[in-house]
């Protein structure tokens, strides 16, 4: 751990999780200019300090080299913003730690001379902390609260998590594919969270962008009717037990009242019926047979790998907790590695999560029928700054608005539902300069803080 006190420093900012880099597709970074601006107006800041938190680069996600041969990668495709560390940190210090896509930051010593060269100061440390107001930031990237992406042996390059083979198999294998797709879709592969998500997220692009608009010309409105169907059987069955009166739901009534429209909803009705039954016939003995084999992987246990995905952000909220616990004086836990940017209130503290630079995207459900959902592109370039003001820390969040270059096609513009709202994140926050008595603070070395 690095601890970095009586500097000078006032102001501190942090962001994490770039992932600039990768194989093929992977090396173009959508907010290169963003963050290029970014740097440049933090120029001449003597009295600041940024901190990337993880994950500024990529290297998982190079399989084609190997070695510091990455680092030469990045340089050779990204040639302006590395000038741009190295103008920036002139003035302002510029302190990177490894996340998990680039742990191996922390693995060799000849990183820390190469980042040096664009006045860069790495520090190979699973947390670092700083000091505000007389109270402790506690900064780190917060893959060892991850399961699938913990380090069991913080240093060792050959000590490598489940994270790691998913990313050079699955991800990186995406970006050097995505160029053979239709608008450049597979590279987006890690915006797509949590990874349970990346079926759902290739079937609505097959549907969307790769199958032939002639099959989807014939399969969408079997989709959009879907529901339309099974009501209609359902209609149907009723009437013909008895329990429905009526008789609206007699295929010669649509013919008779809408002419050939009708004939042709009466076509599709009837083909959807016939998928409908097939696959309630088919789905019961599929269902035993998942079934079983569940059962019979289960006993010879194959599923208690511990694997969690998706498990939401309690277990960074909970190291959280521990920190507070063991260092009374801490005014903020700052992490990053979910990607979703945040500031929880807890009393005199704070735990704040520094989101993602990466396009986001949110899947929404179709509006009708069974069409596959939509995932609406979006960016929330945002960053954080901690600094001393009348003796208080204060917590300040930026955004940087981008909007999305590439557009929904028609359709999916006609069946997708809005995105839901963003939650909200204070612009400034002001927390005591010295620590709340213990007697005073709620929950005091048990964990339980009150939410603000």
């Amino acid at each position: 751990m690095t601890d970095r006190r009586d500097d000078g420093t006032t102001d501190y900012y942090f962001v994490s999780d770039l992932h600039i880099g990768g194989d093929e597709q992977l090396q173009q970074c959508d907010f290169e200019e963003e963050f290029t601006e970014f740097l440049r107006g933090l120029e001449g800041r003597d009295d600041a300090e940024l901190i990337v938190l993880g994950d500024l680069f990529g290297l998982w996600e190079f399989t084609e080299v190997e070695g510091l041969a990455k680092f030469d990668r990045l340089v050779e495709n990204h040639p302006w913003l590395f000038e741009q560390l190295r103008e920036t940190g002139e003035d302002v210090r510029i302190t990177v730690i490894p996340g998990n896509h680039d742990y191996e930051l922390a693995c060799y010593p000849e990183y820390v001379e190469r980042l040096r060269e664009y006045n860069v100061e790495l520090e190979q440390e699973v947390h670092v902390t700083r000091e505000v107001a007389g109270r402790t930031i506690w900064i780190e990237h917060g893959m060892q609260h991850d399961p699938n992406n913990r380090m069991p042996d913080f240093g060792n390059p050959h000590a490598n998590p489940v994270g790691y083979f998913v990313v050079r198999r699955i991800v990186a294998q995406a970006g050097r594919l995505s160029g053979r797709s239709r608008y450049n879709w597979p590279r987006d592969i890690q915006s797509v969270a949590p990874m349970e998500e990346i079926p759902r997220w290739v079937l609505s692009n097959y549907f969307y962008r790769e199958m032939s608009p002639y099959l989807r010309f014939v399969v969408a409105p079997l989709l959009l009717l879907f529901n339309l169907t099974a009501l209609y059987l359902v209609g149907a069955v009723l009437e013909a037990v008895g329990v429905l009166p009526t008789r609206i739901f007699e295929p010669s009534l649509l013919a008779r009242d809408l002419g050939v429209a009708g004939v042709f909803l009466e076509l599709l009705v009837a083909v959807n019926a016939v998928l409908l039954v097939v696959l309630a016939v088919v789905s019961v003995p599929l269902l035993l047979f998942d079934r079983d084999v569940r059962k019979t992987v289960r006993r010879f246990g194959l599923l208690t790998t511990g694997l969690q995905v998706g498990q939401g952000d309690e277990p960074f909220l909970a190291a959280a907790r521990r920190v507070f616990a063991e260092h009374p004086d801490a005014a903020a836990f700052v992490y990053g590695h979910t990607h979703r940017a945040s500031l929880l209130r807890w009393d005199d503290r704070v735990v704040v999560n520094t989101g993602t630079w990466l396009k986001r995207l949110i899947r929404v459900p179709a509006r009708l029928g069974r069409l596959p959902s939509v995932y609406r592109p979006s960016f929330r370039l945002n960053y954080f700054r901690i600094a001393e003001a009348d003796g208080d820390v204060v917590v300040e969040y930026e955004r940087i608005e981008k909007e999305p270059t590439e557009r929904l096609s028609w359709l999916q513009r006609l069946v997708a539902k809005r995105a839901p709202a963003e939650e909200p994140i204070p612009e400034r926050t002001v927390l005591p300069g010295r620590p709340v008595a213990s007697e005073q603070r709620h929950g005091d070395h048990r964990g339980e803080y009150r939410e603000g």
